[in-house]
């Protein structure tokens, strides 16, 4: 068991996602900067109102955009390994945790299901108007590759950052990109009839 100082945010960051943090607060600026001194990783915790969850990710500051005279600082920082919180204490400016490691309970993937995601997220990626062929996945874990390039919302990622299995949650990819392509497409044949005729006909 190790411990962690945590960052709550409506955010979920899955493991190898890359997001951008603006960091006003003065126990998140304090936070920060003592993870930049000592090269440490912080915990990001998705919060809600009250709700603090227990499932996140360790996250790594792995650029500084920008800082500021009053300590601010625009950083990109990367997830890494997924925890599990045992107990949350108060004893800093900022919260801290004890955490567990948050493993899968199986190892692989199914090539049937990575190939049923990626074709979905090349649907996608058609629907849109975008360059399917610009995708790009490597490696293992593909489904938090995939997770990361479309916006499912925050409790869907954080649905599957709690699965404990890579065809779990390319299964819930799958299908929730098939749903996403056919919405995407729903809405551009709506513009494109709106467009020629100035009116929207009823669509079954």
């Amino acid at each position: 068991m190790s411990e962690i100082g945590l960052f709550p945010l409506d955010v979920v960051l899955l493991p190898g996602e890359r997001v951008p943090l603006h960091i006003f607060e003065e126990r998140y600026k304090e936070l920060i900067a003592e993870c930049l001194e000592n090269s440490d990783e912080f915990g990001l915790l998705l919060a809600e109102e009250t709700e603090l969850r227990t499932i996140g990710t360790s996250a790594s500051v792995i650029e500084v955009l920008n800082r500021y005279d009053d300590g601010r600082m625009d950083v990109v920082v990367e997830g890494r390994e997924r925890f599990r919180v045992t107990r949350v204490a108060d004893t800093r400016s900022y919260l801290m945790a004890e955490i567990q490691p948050f493993a899968d309970n199986e190892a692989g993937a199914d090539p049937e299901l990575v190939a049923a995601c990626m074709a979905a997220l090349e649907r996608v990626a058609r629907a849109a108007g975008t360059d399917a062929n610009a995708i790009e996945v490597r490696g293992d874990e593909v489904a938090w590759q995939v997770a990361a390039q479309v916006d499912f919302g925050t409790e869907f990622k954080q649905q599957l950052l709690e699965m404990q299995t890579e065809n779990e949650r390319l299964e819930q990819l799958a299908e929730a990109l098939d749903e996403a392509a056919t919405a995407i497409a729903r809405q551009r044949e709506i513009k494109e009839r709106a467009a020629g005729n100035g009116k929207v006909d009823h669509l079954q």
